[in-house]
């Protein structure tokens, strides 16, 4: 199992040196966040009681900065609802990263969460469920397509493009590697899952609890049957693990890793999770299984 931090608080600055701790402290994977913050409730009094420490940045202008400042540990966001970002400026801004890092970028993608993500509050963005898968499995057709430097035309429902190249191709190929989200047992989603390099995996009538290890073994047995390769895919969960603690270690994560989980994301969403708080776990290191 490999081991990754997302940076959920911090100044630009802290954020950085966030990454550069969890290279150093042994950690597999930094990932920054994508989404429109709220504007009232719990974000804003902290925002407003400390306006550095909550603020949200662009994730594609951070991962950059940390591509620079890293040589080793993968790189990602958690997660892109790629309905709200024009194709061919992800396919640029990846092939970026890709190129910066040398090959370290991971694309987690999904839908995205209506009321975390910001969808309601700004418009137009579309927040059908439906056209928003429409808009995701479009945009990887083409992410697809342009990171392998060759010309292309594309024809979708929502999406066009005439005679184009993306130079140069993407270090990793046939593509940087894409996770998505994966409504289990919903088919559609998990099929979106089933055809790129991971999935992260969301119980679809209760998308905030954890995955049993029961269920990431009926998940990764459902992904073998209805993958056409038999290349080697992840499986990433996200949660909050306690520093040292062995009895955590063997009585909820050993038996995830053993049913097939290949990825734990450290993910502090809750207070406290200021920048010195993140710091002071990511400089514990992850947890040794």
């Amino acid at each position: 199992m490999k081991f990754g931090f997302i940076a959920t608080s911090g100044t630009i600055e802290e954020v950085l040196e966030i990454a550069r701790e969890a290279e150093r402290h042994g950690w597999d994977g930094f990932f920054t966040w994508d989404g429109i913050a709220p504007g009232n409730g719990e974000f804003w009094e902290e925002a407003n009681a400390n306006p550095q420490a909550m603020s949200v940045f662009d994730p594609w202008t951070v991962l950059a900065a940390v591509a620079v400042q890293t040589s080793q540990i993968r790189l990602g966001a958690m997660i892109f609802p790629l309905s709200r970002r024009r194709p061919w400026k992800v396919a640029r801004e990846a092939m970026t990263v890709d190129q910066l890092s040398r090959g370290r970028l991971v694309v987690p993608v999904g839908l995205g969460a209506i009321d975390e993500a910001g969808f309601a509050r700004v418009h137009p963005e579309v927040t059908d469920r439906r056209a928003r898968a429409e808009r995701l499995d479009e945009t990887i057709e083409i992410l697809e397509r342009a990171w392998r430097g060759k010309p292309f035309s594309y024809e979708g429902t929502h999406y066009q493009l005439q005679d184009v190249v993306f130079w140069p191709p993407s270090v990793q190929q046939p593509r940087i590697p894409l996770w998505a989200v994966g409504a289990w047992p919903k088919p559609k989603s998990m099929a979106r899952a089933a055809r790129l390099d991971g999935i992260v995996p969301s119980i679809a009538d209760d998308p905030f609890r954890q995955p049993s290890p029961a269920e990431i073994r009926d998940i990764v047995a459902w992904m073998m049957d209805h993958r056409e390769t038999d290349s080697p895919f992840d499986v990433v969960l996200e949660g909050v693990s306690p520093a040292n603690d062995a009895d955590w270690i063997e009585t909820t994560l050993r038996p995830l890793a053993e049913a097939g989980a290949t990825w734990w994301i450290e993910s502090r969403w809750e207070a406290p999770n200021d920048a010195q708080t993140l710091l002071e776990r990511v400089r514990q290191g992850p947890p040794q299984l």
